[in-house]
């Protein structure tokens, strides 16, 4: 790439770094630091700030970018971040809507604005960078598989600190779809298992459009991302 050309993933992958990062202070400053990190939003909004920061200062180095199993992986978990906010946790026709609960809450204005760079801002980022800047053709559908690992962790993380805090403590479970105090556990591992379901069928709908999609005019050449980058070598398997 051109300076100019490589200037804008190096801003624009810097931008929503710096949007996942303001929504995690912003929570963190009006909430409890051990609560706010409990949240799969918060562990998520780390990890776009973290792969997308590392993107940008390689792309600013002329360096190969991030391998393509934790790009995906950061664009598959922020995405699910997002739709479950908004067709789950922020939609008064869902049972699981508290949202509203929540604002009224914490009192704050300022919250509301967290959510939606957390929710709105990162996620469509995250699409719009994968979507125009980079090198398609990389992501194989193994890596569906791997990336359930991550929700995994996520899942078994809340229940254990579910089942360690006393009865009747704030924000027990992080959400209510996994709240065991109040379902139990087997509704919540039926909960998981369709998340866990939908998780996979998003990932490979990341990975047969990443197969099919053009090459952006501002992403790297696929030959030089293919001679360098070993995670984008060998055959679809």
């Amino acid at each position: 790439m051109t300076a100019p050309s490589r200037l804008v993933p190096v801003v624009f992958r810097g931008l929503i770094a710096a949007a996942a990062v303001a929504g995690a202070a912003i929570d963190l400053a009006y909430g409890s630091v051990p609560v706010v990190l409990s949240y799969f939003t918060i562990w998520t909004n780390i990890l776009v700030a973290v792969v997308l920061g590392l993107s940008a200062a390689r792309a600013r180095q002329r360096r190969p970018d991030v391998a393509p199993l934790y790009r995906g992986g950061a664009l598959l978990f922020i995405l699910i971040t997002g739709l479950v906010f908004h067709l789950v946790l922020a939609n008064p026709a869902s049972p699981f809507n508290v949202v509203a609960e929540l604002d009224r809450l914490t009192g704050a204005r300022a919250v509301a604005v967290a959510d939606q760079l957390l929710h709105t801002v990162t996620p469509a980022g995250a699409l719009l960078d994968f979507l125009l800047l980079t090198t398609p053709r990389t992501l194989r559908p193994r890596h569906a598989a791997l990336w359930l690992a991550y929700p995994l962790t996520y899942v078994t993380f809340a229940l254990l600190r579910g089942a360690l805090l006393a009865p009747g403590t704030a924000r027990r479970y992080t959400y209510p779809f996994i709240d065991a105090a109040r379902y139990g556990y087997a509704h919540v591992t039926l909960n998981a298992l369709v998340l866990g379901a939908a998780f996979y069928a998003l990932g490979l709908a990341l990975v047969t459009a990443d197969r099919f999609r053009p090459t952006p005019p501002l992403a790297p050449r696929p030959l030089r991302e293919n001679r360098i980058s070993s995670p984008a070598r060998g055959p679809l398997k």
